[in-house]
């Protein structure tokens, strides 16, 4: 039996327009053909102008004047959503009104209500969508999964976990979308605080109240590059919350993107009775574990466990223990597991309802950080 076709459709070339067209075309390369038969059939850019430019760099067969013509294609069957977070909810809603699954970028909607409107509408519709928390797709991620959930570090009471970088550290860094409340919705909170939200999630379970803390460090920037003109900024350069999972478990959570030497600290700490676990992706093919067996103190500490193909997903790319994966793999497990779930009717990971209750965790962090105290997240309708 021929592998399922898929014509990708790509709205956006910005950040990850590359690693969406990488990740679709490598994914029957690492995982086989009979994953898919992914396609680059049509791109959208920013403008029409560039479409052309963007079709021919990215490998699309041809370029749309605008969004709409990419999800009204008739060879388009997947809708990648790769745009500025206010266009999430109006490309993906059109792509589940004709049919088509659905990929879109992270954070899913502007708010919680976005994203829980977008979700009643995909599982209507009964159409697959997926959600571009690449990160959790990492295999030490499903490893930290697996410890945790057989006991090797005990019970576990605490997580500490942060997504923090220095990309607008400069306060001569122009706006953009992303600091602007009706484009972004949300600012660090949102652009990398959504990410950690979602692994914790999946390592730990669901978020049930938290006590958040947001500042803007550069609350007024220059219009644009070279401007004399400074505007407000709208949306926050840092949010910090204390979380407790509907387990039980206490947690506190960091997310930034003015932490100045910081490029790609996305780290998490879970401790347990007998151990610990902890991540940075800043050395995203390890995973350091520290199990407590009463010995001395001065022969306890951490070890690191080396990625290897014993690891879910690792031995697809590669059969040497520590050699390591990189940024663009993590978008090929991604893709991969999308055409897997369309092919086999099986919901993909994370997909609208997941990345839904990131959506209700963030609103949750903004409420109390407006009012001072704990705030419930509210369950998913």
């Amino acid at each position: 039996m021929a592998p399922r076709r898929h014509g990708i459709g790509l709205v956006g070339t910005g950040y990850l327009g590359k690693a969406f067209a990488l990740g679709y075309l490598s994914a029957p390369i690492i995982f086989g053909p009979d994953i898919g038969a992914p396609e680059l059939v049509t791109v959208a850019a920013s403008t029409a102008a560039r479409g052309p430019q963007e079709a021919a760099a990215l490998g699309f067969r041809r370029a749309a004047a605008d969004w709409r013509e990419v999800v009204a294609d008739p060879d388009v069957d997947i809708v990648v959503v790769n745009t500025p977070n206010y266009l999430h909810a109006p490309v993906a809603l059109a792509a589940i009104a004709a049919g088509k699954p659905v990929h879109c970028e992270k954070p899913l909607g502007l708010t919680g209500a976005e994203a829980a409107a977008m979700t009643r509408a995909a599982e209507a519709a009964r159409v697959p969508t997926m959600v571009g928390f690449n990160y959790r797709q990492n295999p030490a991620c499903a490893l930290a999964r697996e410890i945790v959930a057989a006991g090797e570090i005990g019970e576990v009471y605490s997580v500490r976990g942060t997504h923090n970088e220095d990309w607008a550290a400069d306060p001569t860094l122009p706006l953009g979308w992303k600091t602007r409340v009706a484009t972004a919705g949300y600012g660090a909170l949102g652009d990398v605080g959504s990410h950690i939200v979602c692994i914790l999630e999946y390592l730990l379970g669901p978020i049930a109240r938290v006590n958040g803390h947001m500042r803007t460090v550069h609350p007024r920037r220059p219009a644009a590059a070279g401007s004399t003109d400074f505007v407000d900024v709208e949306t926050d350069d840092e949010a910090r919350f204390l979380a407790e999972f509907a387990s039980g478990v206490m947690g506190s959570v960091e997310a930034s993107r003015v932490a100045v030497g910081r490029q790609m600290a996305l780290t998490y700490e879970i401790t347990g009775t007998r151990g610990a676990v902890y991540f940075t992706q800043e050395r995203m093919s390890e995973l350091r574990l520290f199990r407590w067996d009463g010995a001395k103190r001065a022969r306890a500490g951490f070890s690191t466990l080396l990625l290897g193909p014993e690891h879910p997903d690792y031995g697809r790319f590669c059969q040497g223990p520590g050699h390591g994966l990189g940024f663009n793999d993590q978008k090929i497990i991604e893709c991969a597991r999308f055409m897997a779930a369309i092919r086999d009717g099986t919901r993909a990971s994370p997909d609208f309802r997941e990345a839904m209750h990131v959506n209700l965790v963030l609103d949750a962090v903004v409420a109390s950080a407006a009012g001072g105290t704990w705030v419930a997240v509210p369950a998913a309708a």
